[in-house]
């Protein structure tokens, strides 16, 4: 098995059986500070993230550094070498609808019988109550339902999803982040006994969004689209440059937005009363917005790149993943690292963040492949080659 032999989270044992994206992405994200995972599969090896396209690389770097293992719990005799092999981990991440697990005799009286310092992290899309619990939660469900949809997209013009599940990786955080919370009271107390953690996707968009309920009650305001510009500081949007590339700028403080004048050889700008605070440039937005676009529309990238660096003023050209793979800062960085793949050499990947000093750990492997680490999670339980080969014929494994 692959497992990380230092880091903050050394020696906490995850079980992972969840599926497709959110809360694998917890567990991925604790592998990389240090924590053994086990990533637990149906036999057959049906998890949705292995068929979403481009088939089976999202699986292979999102359960990167995890151990693979198949079992089959609904039958009696995987539920049973479950609740053996639930004794020795700290964590069991799963995603199922509320009651699933309930449903298989592996409701949280049991798993605390066979295991009383078990912690489980139910993340699903909606929590564990309310009349929405036993719906399916998808990320671009709960990013229209958090309200991130909402914000996304043209003044004026349909709300937008982007085409990545970002909504899984924001709730995958979260659970990143339980689980952590979790080792934290257990260094703390020994003897503090395992949590139920009940998380929600939906919730975990709303708690991102923190400002609008806010807004909403005391303002009267509901935040609605505006495409790239920002509706609470100015100027900030994206610009596109004479030889066609797109710059986004921020100059929201007063100091900013001077040098921006300067670079843009309008000094007089910043004294301006219309535009010489935030709120002052919010009420005369399309203005200086247009004045801007302008200038951008006039200069090619690397000139405009010269003089916004000359002054400090925050920018960056719109990166793709090609120029973020060739961006000199990222390289020296080493922001993208290589994880060996058994099939493919090696596939590139984001590096863990953030760094712990003192932890520099090897690239880990790519995800497993159903059922690699049988004969060494199981064999550690006792299970021999005879064991291992009765549970293979019986689809047990």
């Amino acid at each position: 098995m692959t497992v990380a032999p230092t880091g903050p989270l050394a020696g906490l044992r995850i079980l992972d059986m969840a599926t497709v994206v959110a809360a694998p992405f917890a567990a991925t994200l604790c592998a990389d500070a240090g924590a053994e995972v086990v990533k637990l599969e149906l036999p057959d090896g049906n998890d949705p993230l292995r068929g979403l396209a481009p088939t089976g690389l999202y699986w292979k770097v999102l359960n990167r550094g995890k151990a693979g293992i198949s079992l089959d719990v609904r039958q009696p005799e995987g539920r049973a070498l479950f609740l053996q092999l639930i004794a020795g981990f700290d964590i069991l991440v799963e995603n199922f609808r509320p009651g699933t697990l309930d449903r298989w005799g592996l409701d949280w009286a049991t798993l605390q019988a066979h295991n009383p310092r078990l912690s489980v992290l139910r993340l699903t899309g909606f929590g564990q109550t309310g009349p929405y619990a036993s719906r399916p939660g998808f990320a671009r469900i709960f990013e229209a339902m958090g309200g991130l949809a909402h914000l996304t997209g043209e003044a004026g013009g349909n709300p937008l999803h982007i085409n990545f599940p970002v909504g899984d990786s924001i709730a995958g955080l979260f659970g990143a982040f339980a689980i952590a919370s979790l080792a934290a009271e257990r260094a703390r107390d020994p003897q503090a006994p395992g949590r139920e953690v009940d998380l929600s996707a939906t919730e975990a968009l709303l708690r991102v969004l923190e400002p609008l309920a806010a807004e909403h009650e005391c303002l009267g305001e509901v935040r609605g689209r505006s495409g790239a510009r920002a509706s609470y500081t100015a100027p900030s949007n994206i610009y596109r440059t004479r030889d066609g590339l797109w710059i986004t700028l921020v100059g929201s403080s007063d100091g900013i937005f001077r040098r921006l004048c300067a670079a843009m050889d309008m000094p007089a700008l910043g004294d301006d009363p219309r535009f010489a605070s935030n709120p002052a440039r919010l009420r005369h937005l399309d203005e200086i917005d247009g004045t801007i676009a302008r200038w951008f529309a006039a200069h090619p990238y690397v000139t405009l790149a010269a003089l916004l660096e000359a002054h400090g003023v925050p920018f960056s050209k719109i990166y793709s993943i090609a120029d973020a793979l060739d961006d000199p800062h990222l390289r020296a960085r080493q922001a993208f690292v290589r994880l060996p793949d058994a099939e493919l050499g090696s596939l590139p990947a984001p590096a863990a963040v953030p760094r712990f000093g003192g932890h520099t750990p090897p690239p880990p492997r790519t995800g497993p492949a159903t059922g690699e680490h049988n004969a060494q999670v199981y064999g550690a339980l006792g299970l021999t080659g005879t064991d291992l080969a009765a549970l293979r014929a019986a689809r047990t494994i």
